[in-house]
């Protein structure tokens, strides 16, 4: 413990600034408690979790991975790393994506830390999750009910002979026999049924090396500013895949959609059935209505379709795998994420909700089958038991390290009577001026240190890390217990709320006063709003 009393001024970090919309860009320059950092120097740390040692040669950046060294148990060797995440980079303690690789730079797949042999990993950061669980609950519940989910360790970073605290190891999302399963695409695959897969999409923001197509089909939400939905294709990558590829996956997913919103929806052979693996999405309805999630159907959404099998079947789009709850299970003051009896297909004010759930709600076909499935799971994955077995096993197991994970992050946690004023204030629903999305309860949040960029997202604040596991399983079991109620009338006078798809553009009117140089509103790149496919949130 003595080691980690010295205090390293040689990591302090300043990335710039707001970046327009695309992310933070890395920080705010002069605001306390966002992007400065001074890490604790620890040579050798002695934990109950698996240590990750990280040695970087060159500065991190977001965009390109720089060589480095990891150590961890069953590995010592290098790497390749970059951060990773949008809004995240702002945070003080950050995420990376991770590449092992061989003594020539080579990628090389490798079994770390119990699970499968891959070369593709992520450190995912828990700043703004105080319970650290929200993202290996989601992706435990996912494999639980039948599918792949990343597959995660709870581990302690030392990087550079500094203490970055608990993070979250765990598997990328990436094709792969021990992963996303679906048939590799060569270049080669451009007619026949060779062509029909496999891929893997996702609807998110989005960067040049994206190959991302619009849906023909607008996005809802109340208060949206743009009903533009885009898709990525992730897998293959911009650079191999061929314009016939593309261009398949593109009709296909605009044929779902398109089939989706006709008249003939329904229809076993013309409408969704025809193009989706419905018992996925059930899943994934299920999966994300318990969650509450922010982001839930609108950022983070990933979809695989497989190659069409030899006698015809098979080849629909799957929903899955899951990715990104931490600002899930009660966590978050936008969105609707705070309101206990909210519906996330419905969509909120940031970005917009693909219109195909509430579609697909219309049918009474596709909510029998979402209450029949989700009763049965009731009686095993989704107990309130099981789920509480898991979170209380995996709190006990971090419990032991979070001293010195709030010591090098004090500011995840407030003083008891801020967390009870907190807990006991009337709900609200944040926003950054009208944009949506900036969960800051209605302006920034600058506390007694300055910025505060917990209590910017967060829906309540904690003394200690018992609270909030308590508060976790008290919200968990609430949520069920609407759905309990709202699930049991799917089949019966339950109906969703419906939204007509309808194409919206942004639109600003400009600051008083003209706004920026030459009037009429904010200067956004070339190509629409919002840049690079939507909000940073």
């Amino acid at each position: 413990m003595a080691a980690l009393l010295a205090t390293s001024t040689s990591a302090y970090a300043q990335f710039g600034g707001f970046g327009g919309f695309g992310g933070f860009g890395g920080g705010m320059p002069g605001m306390p408690g966002m992007s400065q950092v001074k890490h604790t120097k620890v040579d050798q740390l002695q934990s109950n979790l698996p240590v990750v040692y990280i040695t970087t040669e060159t500065a991190l950046n977001a965009q390109k991975k720089v060589t480095a060294h990891m150590k961890c148990k069953g590995y010592d060797g290098p790497i390749g790393i970059k951060l990773r995440g949008n809004s995240s980079l702002s945070f003080n303690q950050k995420k990376y994506t991770l590449e092992t690789r061989d003594d020539n730079g080579k990628e090389l797949d490798v079994a770390l830390l119990g699970m499968p042999a891959h070369s593709k990993w992520v450190l995912l950061a828990p700043y703004n999750d105080v319970s650290m669980l929200r993202d290996p609950l989601a992706f435990h519940l996912w494999r639980e009910m039948g599918h792949w989910g990343p597959r995660t360790t709870m581990v302690e970073l030392v990087m550079d002979g500094e203490y970055h605290g608990i993070y979250i190891f765990c598997e990328a999302i990436k094709r792969g026999a021990e992963r996303v399963n679906v048939s590799k695409l060569k270049k080669k695959d451009i007619e026949g049924r060779d062509l029909t897969g496999g891929y893997i999409l996702r609807i998110d923001t989005y960067n040049d090396d994206d190959a991302t197509f619009v849906s023909k089909v607008p996005g809802i939400g109340d208060g949206i500013m743009t009903s533009q939905i885009t898709w990525s294709c992730i897998y293959p990558k911009k650079k191999n895949l061929q314009p016939e590829q593309f261009a398949y996956i593109q009709n296909f997913v605009d044929s779902m959609e398109l089939a989706i919103q006709s008249e003939d929806f329904m229809d076993p052979e013309k409408g969704y059935a025809h193009y989706i693996d419905v018992p996925s999405f059930v899943d994934y309805f299920i999966h994300t209505e318990l969650s509450l999630n922010a982001d839930g159907y609108k950022r983070s959404a990933y979809f695989f379709k497989e190659k069409l099998n030899a006698d015809g079947t098979g080849g629909k789009i799957q929903a899955g795998p899951v990715w990104d709850y931490n600002l899930a299970y009660g966590n978050c003051n936008f969105a609707n994420a705070n309101n206990l009896e909210a519906w996330c297909f419905e969509g909120a004010s940031t970005n917009p909700t693909p219109a195909f759930w509430q579609r697909l709600l219309q049918d009474p076909a596709f909510r029998k089958a979402v209450k029949t499935r989700y009763q049965e799971l009731r009686k095993t994955v989704l107990s309130t038991m099981q789920i509480f077995d898991y979170i209380e096993y995996n709190a006990r197991l971090v419990a032991r390290a979070t001293d010195r994970h709030f010591k090098e992050y004090p500011e995840l946690l407030v003083s008891p009577e801020k967390a009870k004023a907190s807990q006991e204030a009337p709900k609200t629903q944040g926003g950054f001026g009208g944009f949506g999305g900036f969960g800051m309860g209605g302006g920034f949040n600058m506390g007694d240190g300055g910025f505060d960029p917990v209590g910017m997202f967060a829906d309540y604040r904690v003394s200690s890390y018992e609270e909030e596991i308590t508060i976790l399983k008290k919200w968990i079991a609430d949520r069920l217990a609407f759905l309990d109620k709202n699930i049991d009338r799917f089949d019966k006078d339950w109906l969703p709320r419906i939204q007509e798809p309808v194409e919206k553009k942004m639109q600003f009117p400009g600051f008083p006063g003209g706004g920026f140089p030459g009037g009429g509103g904010f200067p956004f790149p070339e190509g629409g709003f919002p840049p690079q496919g939507g909000f940073p949130f």
